[in-house]
């Protein structure tokens, strides 16, 4: 019978793999304390409210020209000629009123002029551009 006593070299071996022991361990923990603080962020305050009596705020006047250079005061068309009675109608005779003013990116820059000229004659001049957030745009 015979033993082998040498074993080969005192020499490591390189190990090939990636312990992912450690990686669990820290994804639990981080686990556990935002399952921990989630709840935490959240307010959850328990008031009741008292009822006023202000009247409720009207809509915004939204008037919008379209790349056809068709007008629509809120969800309806509406004829350039009959433009200011609409807006009257719309607002109800208060001319102090904001119209938000949309127009299509297509529609050229005289045909807005035209349509802010009308309202300026309506008698409607607090008017706001509205218009797409898209980042920086220009230089």
């Amino acid at each position: 019978m015979s033993v082998r006593l040498d074993h080969g070299s005192d020499e490591l071996d390189e190990l090939h793999e990636i312990n992912v022991t450690p990686f669990i361990d820290v994804m639990l923990v981080l686990l556990i304390i935002f399952m921990i603080a989630a709840p935490l962020a959240t307010v959850d305050l328990a008031i009741d409210l008292p009822a006023i009596s202000a009247e409720r705020m009207p809509e915004p006047l939204v008037l919008t020209l379209k790349a056809d250079l068709g007008v629509m005061v809120g969800n309806d068309a509406v004829d350039h000629a009959a433009l200011a009675a609409a807006l009257d109608r719309a607002t109800g005779g208060d001319k102090q009123q904001r119209v938000f003013l949309r127009a299509d990116k297509t529609v050229p820059y005289g045909a807005l002029m035209s349509l802010m000229n009308e309202l300026r004659s309506a008698g409607y001049l607090h008017v706001a551009l509205v218009g797409l957030e898209a980042g920086k745009v220009g230089p």
